[in-house]
């Protein structure tokens, strides 16, 4: 059984999104080990320096790197990365399957994004879309793709 760890910078605070969270955790729990970590998002002033952005991103970064599996396929959500159909994403963690490696970590940022490090640190670079969302959106948007792909895989209904 795939194991699945979401690590986030920020916690989730409005009661939709814990709700969607919460549907979408529970569904997943049946189809693979399903772990969301989330880790403090680092404060910065109303308007923060560039500087200010990197140092706080940085630290961010330690916290991540904790919580990465040893030799888990990451995945790094960024602007940068790549897009992919739900359909292609399903063939990448079923494959993923068929080559043992049995531990996948999903990274979102913090507001700011992330540490160029965790970038290149990651096997891939996965965007959502060219438009911007709040990163907790993001959240509960990776994880419904999260179960599509479960879905997809299955021969499920569920996507159409």
């Amino acid at each position: 059984m795939l194991a699945v760890r979401l690590i986030c910078c920020g916690r989730l605070r409005e009661k939709h999104y814990i709700q969607a969270m919460a549907e979408y955790e529970k569904r997943l729990g049946a189809l693979c080990r399903f772990e969301v970590c989330e880790l403090p998002e680092q404060r910065l002033p109303e308007q923060p320096s560039r500087a200010e952005i990197d140092a706080a991103l940085e630290r961010e970064a330690q916290q991540i790197e904790k919580q990465i599996d040893p030799g888990a396929c990451v995945y790094a959500m960024c602007v940068e990365g790549r897009q992919r159909s739900s359909e292609a994403l399903a063939r990448e963690l079923e494959q993923l399957a068929v080559r043992s490696r049995s531990r996948i970590c999903f990274i979102i940022g913090s507001s700011f994004g992330l540490a160029q490090r965790i970038k290149q640190r990651a096997d891939e670079r996965l965007s959502m879309s060219e438009m911007t969302f709040p990163h907790h959106l993001a959240r509960v948007m990776l994880t419904e793709q999260i179960y599509r792909a479960f879905m997809i895989n299955s021969g499920s209904k569920y996507h159409k």
